[in-house]
């Protein structure tokens, strides 16, 4: 069967200011998207999502390099301009952009924006299309007659709401959803994102979702993907992600995140990852992982199967056999995944 979203190598380039190398944002990116499922990306700030997530829409700015293919219910879309992919948002793929602000202009009453969208990609009449505009606030738990209001007038939870409302104006089968709580309190924060996951349930909606925060993805989306330096290092379910976490890229993520079931303290990861402006030797992790060795200094390692259903690009993968719970590391010693006091 045919995915619903395809994404295959791809790669974003960005140039710089005076002529200097260019930055290599996203670097072989691969991932599919079926019906009704949740994926999530994942990994620290500048390490591609959000880049990534705005290549699939065709939202980057024309200096962007990008190459790679990318296809959407079984059609090209990579490469085919603004005017060739409008027909294609907010009908088949829609997105839930960085900060509720940035999504509505601030001269605009909420209810007229969402009206807008409705008729000129959904081909609805004024009439129709404000109607719809309230019935999509009240799904969203944000009382009708409150489409008269401007986005400042609405509290940073309702725009968020509002902003949710927006993404499903002419019913997509694809939300494209950017760290869709950012800046709210954590209350508000599990407030819209269980309403996100009802109305994916509810509506029959694919989600792809990008946060910095593990643990929401991993409660939020069935499969994980963790992104480090513009690259996936490790794919999995969220059972998988949780449960034994192959690359020590993830075990850190696991480590530096607050769990408030056991009294273990977080523990940063040290360093800092390496510049995308100028080539990457070898493994992009090798230098804050406490597990690297000679062969990571100088060789990329490439995603390999952990166990079915699981990759992860380590060397300690590679002559690892599928379904054993440890990876060899030179020396003698054994990485154990699963790992959350830092150790890995």
């Amino acid at each position: 069967m045919a995915h619903l979203l395809e994404v295959e190598d791809l790669e974003v380039f960005f140039e710089t200011p005076g002529g200097g190398p260019d930055v290599h944002a996203v670097r072989g990116v691969s991932f599919t998207l079926d019906q009704r499922e949740k994926v999530g990306l994942v990994g620290e700030s500048g390490c591609g999502k959000t880049t990534t997530l705005l290549a699939v829409a065709g939202l980057l700015a024309p200096t962007a390099k990008i190459s790679g293919r990318v296809v959407l219910n079984g059609q090209e879309i990579l490469g085919l301009g603004d005017r060739a992919m409008r027909p294609h948002r907010w009908t088949e793929m829609s997105m839930i952009f960085q900060g509720s602000m940035n999504a509505f202009s601030p001269v605009t009453t909420v209810g007229r924006q969402l009206a807008d969208a409705i008729q000129v990609r959904g081909g609805q009449p004024k009439a129709k299309a404000r109607a719809r505009a309230r019935e999509l606030l009240s799904l969203v738990g944000i009382p009708a007659e409150r489409a008269s209001s401007f986005p400042h007038q609405l509290s940073g939870g309702m725009r968020q709401r509002a902003t949710i409302a927006l993404s499903l104006a002419c019913e997509p089968k694809i939300v494209l959803a950017d760290e869709p709580t950012t800046a709210l309190d954590v209350m508000v924060q599990a407030q819209v994102m269980e309403l996100l996951d009802r109305l994916c349930d509810e509506l029959g909606l694919a989600l792809l979702l990008v946060s910095h925060d593990l643990m929401l993805v991993t409660e939020m989306c069935e499969r994980l993907h963790v992104m480090y330096a513009g690259e996936i290092v490790e794919s999995g379910s969220d059972d998988q992600i949780v449960g034994a976490p192959a690359h020590p890229y993830t075990s850190r993520l696991f480590a530096a995140t607050a769990d408030l079931s056991t009294s273990a303290a977080p523990v940063a990861i040290p360093g800092a990852p390496p510049r995308l402006d100028h080539p990457v030797a070898g493994c992009s992790f090798r230098s804050r992982c406490d597990k690297a060795f000679d062969r990571c200094e100088h060789e990329a390692p490439v995603l390999l199967p952990v166990r079915p259903g699981q990759e992860a690009a380590c060397h300690l993968v590679e002559d690892h056999d599928v379904g054993e719970p440890g990876l060899a590391v030179p020396g003698g010693s054994e990485f154990i995944p699963g790992g959350r006091d830092g150790s890995a």
